[in-house]
């Protein structure tokens, strides 16, 4: 018993699975960039809005001439600093959240013959 194999159909097969390898790798990676993005806008945002927020800080504490109003000044800026990033971990948390299911859909896919 002898096997023939059709070689040039097994080249043009190889190939065609080795574009789709790229393809399903260069998606991946586009994906992956994507979320990336999206994490820096975020923490870019957030630091923004942190560094306005001392900016205005030294413009209190120079405003106010009593210890009582730098110290009431300070007290206020640590409280909107805690809540700004507990708001900004709920923020990233949410995010992850929405990645992650993205991500293992991806890597459920199968490439198609």
């Amino acid at each position: 018993m002898q096997i023939h194999l059709d070689r040039s159909h097994f080249g043009v097969s190889m190939a065609e699975s080795g574009q789709r390898v790229m393809l399903a790798a260069a998606s991946s990676q586009a994906r992956s960039f994507k979320a990336m993005m999206r994490y820096q806008i975020e923490t870019l945002e957030f630091l923004k809005n942190r560094i306005k927020q001392d900016v205005r800080l030294a413009d209190d504490l120079i405003a106010g001439f009593e210890f009582n109003d730098a110290f009431d000044v300070f007290s206020v800026f640590v409280q909107n600093a805690t809540s700004d990033y507990t708001s900004e971990a709920a923020k990233v948390v949410a995010l992850t959240s929405t990645l992650a299911p993205e991500t293992a859909k991806c890597a459920r896919r199968k490439p198609k013959p």
